[in-house]
């Protein structure tokens, strides 16, 4: 399983916090997935002394399962790994906007840098 997070982190950008609306990726090593969930809530666990959360999973599948996996916040945002029935998971937030020094240059059109020719995105059709 470390091997398989480790592979993960080289070609996926991850945040380091999880919070409700995010978009997770969950690796599992049995029955071996990858799959991406919505982050629908993070309540916290009333019935233990330690920080537990119940936190609800929509897996964006055909069709959709909604999960309520009570995990502490070092499992859900992919500080650490962990096993339900014994087999390794691992959960984390998954960074969509590009980092600020990846960031394109508005003004680089401006400054002359050759580009292709534009194509319209609508065509009318009559």
């Amino acid at each position: 399983m470390e091997q398989l997070v480790a592979e993960l982190k080289k070609i996926v950008s991850f945040k380091e916090t999880t919070t409700v609306g995010d978009i997770v990726l969950i690796a599992a090593k049995s029955p071996q997935m990858l799959v991406y969930a919505l982050v629908g809530d993070i309540e916290r666990d009333q019935t233990r002394k330690e920080e537990w959360w119940h936190v609800t999973l929509h897996l964006l599948s055909i069709p959709v399962q909604t999960v309520i996996w009570t995990l502490r916040t070092p499992q859900f945002t992919g500080q650490e790994t962990f096993t339900m029935g014994g087999e390794g998971r691992f959960i984390k937030a998954v960074r969509f906007d590009p980092p600020a020094s990846e960031a394109i240059d508005p003004t680089a059109r401006r400054k002359g840098q050759q580009q292709g020719p534009r194509k319209p995105g609508l065509r009318i059709v009559k």
